[in-house]
């Protein structure tokens, strides 16, 4: 009894014996039993063999390639110039530009080829040329600190939360491990209405709870009773001193009210986070 998993491993004196045993006039369903194949696999030599007249495979068999080497680069290229288009768009864009049809899962297995994949884009606040170069000054102004400086550092913002789905549909066409390049983000400053707004802050060693702002509106005053007095005073007390607050550039902070507080409370507010943030 002979064990061959596929069709692929049977050799032309294989078939040739396969034939035989059906030109004996042997049924299909034993021949197949016997040499322990598929009665599908038997039964497609069988009619290849009459239609044809030959017991051995045609070479070069399965599907032809419907695509050149130079048209797979257009493919990519297309993909790579709007990273945002489906794999749809790029098939009746190359339809357009060479008169030729092709599948979507064609574009796919191209890209594919070429290093491409569908992924959600990395989403992040938009920054600007300032935005970007003030970061940069900062963290060269603060390289030098050490691990008891940022120990006493405490870093503070709040962020707001969508309440509804986001299913983020849209993909893009990425090559691994590129997922925060420039062409790769999407940016993106604006929530849904129906959002909650948290506040928290860390630090090396510590961090505060999740302070969730009730009615979603952070206003100066809430900011003094809700956010420094429960808690940045808090801190305040524990490290002494050389404690540095660094909150964001919120319009909230920024108040009479707010200085006023800090300066009563001993805080020490460092700027310098504000350019961190928008």
């Amino acid at each position: 009894m002979f064990s061959i998993s596929s069709r692929h491993h049977i050799d032309d004196f294989m078939r040739g014996r396969i034939i035989g045993k059906i030109e004996e006039k042997r049924k299909i369903t034993d021949v197949a039993r016997e040499f322990d194949i598929a009665h599908s696999v038997v039964s497609r030599m069988w009619k290849s063999f009459k239609t044809t007249g030959m017991c051995s495979r045609r070479q070069g068999g399965g599907l032809v390639r419907s695509t050149t080497p130079a048209e797979d680069k257009y493919i990519v290229l297309s993909a790579k110039r709007n990273r945002r288009t489906t794999a749809q768009q790029v098939a009746n864009q190359f339809l357009a530009a060479s008169g030729k049809q092709i599948s979507r899962k064609t574009v796919v297995r191209r890209l594919r080829g070429g290093g491409l994949y569908a992924c959600r884009p990395v989403v992040c606040v938009p920054l600007t040329r300032q935005h970007r170069t003030a970061r940069l000054q900062w963290c060269r102004e603060h390289h030098n600190w050490t691990e008891q400086d940022w120990a006493c550092a405490l870093f503070s913002d709040e962020s707001r939360f969508s309440l509804s789905s986001d299913c983020r549909h849209q993909l893009i066409w990425r090559e691994s491990g590129t997922a925060y390049r420039p062409e790769n983000i999407q940016e993106k400053d604006r929530y849904p209405t129906c959002s909650i707004m948290v506040w928290a802050s860390i630090r090396i060693n510590g961090r505060t709870r999740l302070h969730v702002v009730a009615n979603g509106t952070m206003t100066g005053q809430r900011y003094i009773d809700e956010v420094l007095l429960p808690h940045v005073r808090l801190f305040r007390g524990a490290v002494g001193d050389k404690f540095v607050f660094m909150d964001d550039n919120a319009t909230c902070h920024r108040t009479l009210a707010v200085q006023d507080c800090l300066d009563n409370e001993g805080i020490r507010l460092s700027y310098g986070q504000r350019v961190l943030q928008i």
